[in-house]
């Protein structure tokens, strides 16, 4: 993984390529699919490199993410039964407004 995460913030698209060839070099004859499945794909990946590095991260970062829906799974799970979707919806309303204030 480590060699496969320095692809994700090369600063261009040629940068990026050249962590995808260096990857390949070392990994290939393990896990071939991988990079063939970058270079398969190449020109919509490098659309990705278009962007700022700031948002670039913000798209393979998953932890905001994962924590919001690990806080909609808590308030859900300690009631497993809502007497309407109505009842459901305000409750994850309100779970998602509380850890937002708390992250800002």
């Amino acid at each position: 993984m480590a060699d496969l995460k320095r692809v994700y913030p090369a600063v261009d698209v040629p940068s990026a390529h050249d962590a995808i060839d260096e990857f390949a070099s070392i990994w290939d004859k393990k896990y071939p699919k991988i990079s063939k499945s970058w270079y398969e794909n190449r020109a919509n990946l490098s659309t990705y490199f278009k962007f700022l590095q700031e948002l670039r991260k913000l798209t393979y970062t998953t932890n905001a993410i994962e924590g919001i829906n690990s806080k909609l799974r808590k308030v859900t799970k300690t009631k497993s039964l809502f007497p309407t979707d109505e009842r459901l919806f305000k409750m994850l309303y309100l779970a998602q407004n509380t850890f937002m204030k708390i992250c800002r």
